[in-house]
């Protein structure tokens, strides 16, 4: 998108009042970088628990087991790739978040022992062909008839269980925002898991915004002026805001 001179743009200023803004704002960079080193050091020490239930998958060789999706791997992340079994395509942002995950990404886990897949709850034909339209490599993985989604809060349905998301329930969402959410149907997120001999344990989920880390464009996106250009940053006004995936 080129510029013009009806767009916003930053305030213009004398190297001098550049540097002393940068400076100051290099403060509050520091004093975040290491608030999060020692979040990601507190969640090295979280706890796990034994996940009991005997999760079946559908894959390109047939039905596989959550120990089976391990492979040589000690840990495994799985993301919740959003496509109901009744939808023809995966969703916007799902698509858009398989599409950064690079490479490098993927195989720098692997030499550490973290294997990473996508799982959705639509018949693998339907993941498959999708896959194949989009030239994706990533392994991907169906759940279609367990329920796996909706024990990791991947899927939201009354019918099945009492929806909770984010380890929230409707009325302490309520609580806290005033507004009753529907809690209903596909939701993104990932959850990792860890194996120990044949048992396996969970020891981490993270949903919406929470998993964007892993994609390189936002943080390249994230140290220009006009950041994301979605609608939910706060940007100067005349700054162009539009969703990302509309």
């Amino acid at each position: 998108m080129s510029t013009d001179t009806k767009t916003a743009h930053p305030p213009v200023v004398n190297y001098d009042e550049w540097r002393k803004a940068r400076v100051a704002h290099l403060a509050r960079e520091k004093e975040l970088t290491k608030e999060l080193d020692q979040l990601k050091a507190d969640r090295r020490r979280l706890p796990m628990h034994k996940v009991e239930k005997d999760y079946k998958f559908q894959g390109p060789k047939g039905e596989v087991s959550l120990l089976d999706l391990f492979g040589e791997n000690h840990t495994l992340a799985v993301y919740h790739f959003m496509f109901d079994p009744e939808w023809d395509k995966g969703c916007g942002g799902c698509t858009a978040w398989t599409d950064g995950i690079s490479h490098d990404t993927v195989d720098s886990a692997a030499k550490l022992g973290v294997g990473y897949i996508n799982v959705s709850r639509a018949p693998l034909e339907k993941l498959q062909k999708f896959a194949d339209e989009k030239g994706w490599w990533v392994p991907w993985y169906s759940s279609f008839g367990s329920d796996f989604n909706y024990d990791f809060q991947a899927t939201l349905d009354d019918n099945v269980q009492e929806p909770e998301y984010n380890y929230r329930s409707r009325d302490e969402v309520e609580a806290a925002h005033g507004k009753r959410p529907d809690f209903k149907g596909e939701t993104p997120g990932m959850s990792i898991f860890m194996r120990v001999g044949d048992d396996i344990y969970h020891t981490y989920s993270v949903y919406e915004r929470g998993v964007e880390s892993m994609i390189q464009s936002y943080g390249l996106l994230d140290f220009t002026p006009y950041g994301r250009q979605e609608d939910f940053e706060d940007s100067p006004a005349g700054f162009p805001q539009k969703p990302t995936y509309g």
